[in-house]
């Protein structure tokens, strides 16, 4: 069916424009996370949802991620125009976890979201986020946080929900939680095969 995309109306054009000059300007003394963050917060207010929340460990990930883009060039293969929340990319992945003292289950119901933005420009930063297939994440209620972070000419978003798959809680003793799950699987394996 044509024209079944999401459009923008000229209210929220003008909304989005006003909350990132307000937010972005104003506030020249927050770095450009904080600045994001609360860009996104006012998009979210705006469709009556509630905001996000800085989530520590999701932060710790967003930084392992954008160190992982900082000498990749912007292009059209990179950031927004990627397929979000895949981790292909890093064959390292299970690295940049561990830095966090992560463990991949309480990473799956989140979300990865890189943009590449030249300079780093606070009003295109929020629009590579709130204008491209990034804001069906950010209109999905089932995210509670955020963690931000940002290397070069690339911001990297990651979102996390408030369920144990996705919470991003650091976990104690990961390599025993990870090892059980391991054990689980095989057991279930054996069982399915046997019967």
């Amino acid at each position: 069916m044509a024209g079944s995309g999401v459009r923008s109306s000229p209210t929220t054009s003008a909304f989005l424009l006003i909350a990132a000059v307000s937010l972005f300007y104003s506030a020249r003394s927050q770095d450009t996370s904080s600045q994001l963050l609360q860009g996104i917060n006012s998009y979210r207010t705006f469709l009556n949802l509630s905001t996000l929340t800085e989530n520590q460990n999701a932060a710790c990930l967003a930084d392992q991620v954008a160190q992982q883009f900082k000498d990749q060039g912007c292009t059209n293969t990179t950031g927004a125009n990627t397929v979000p929340g895949t981790n292909e990319q890093f064959p390292n992945f299970p690295d940049l976890l561990a830095h966090c003292h992560l463990d991949p289950l309480v990473t799956q119901d989140g979300q990865i979201l890189p943009a590449c933005v030249p300079g780093l420009t606070p009003s295109l930063v929020l629009a590579n986020f709130t204008k491209s297939q990034y804001n069906q994440f950010l209109n999905d209620t089932s995210y509670t946080g955020a963690g931000i972070a940002s290397e070069g000419n690339w911001i990297v978003l990651v979102l996390s929900t408030n369920t144990s798959q996705g919470n991003f809680a650091t976990v104690e003793g990961g390599s025993a939680i990870l090892e059980a799950s391991v054990r689980y699987s095989l057991l279930s394996l054996f069982l399915a095969l046997w019967f």
